[in-house]
């Protein structure tokens, strides 16, 4: 599997059903109440812009006429990819820091 169709095949859903997208944002607002990091709480404010965003392109208020090519998610399926996937790392190893008792030296 390529890593364009790992990417645009997992994230095409939100196209159809733009609310959708508002689950990974919720997710990741869970994940920063538990581990406190600014990273994780940029990817939950991202995914609701994205929201916001897609639910506009499919209302077709923010298109104009012909919205079937969608030349912006080129650059917005990558990020979103990225700073979801980032974002589940540093939040993971912040709650396995947390988990981890401290010696006691």
């Amino acid at each position: 599997m390529s890593f364009g169709t790992l990417v645009y095949g997992t994230l095409t859903v939100f196209v159809a059903y733009p609310l959708l997208a508002l689950l990974p944002a919720a997710a990741f607002a869970a994940l920063y109440w538990a581990s406190s990091r600014r990273l994780v709480a940029a990817a939950a404010v991202l995914w609701v812009l994205y929201a916001l965003y897609e639910y506009g392109m499919h209302r077709r208020w923010l298109c104009t006429g012909e919205c079937n090519i969608r030349v912006d998610l080129l650059l917005l399926y990558p990020v979103l990819w990225i700073v979801s996937l980032v974002a589940v790392i540093v939040g993971i190893i912040a709650l396995r820091r947390r988990r981890t008792p401290t010696s006691g030296m």
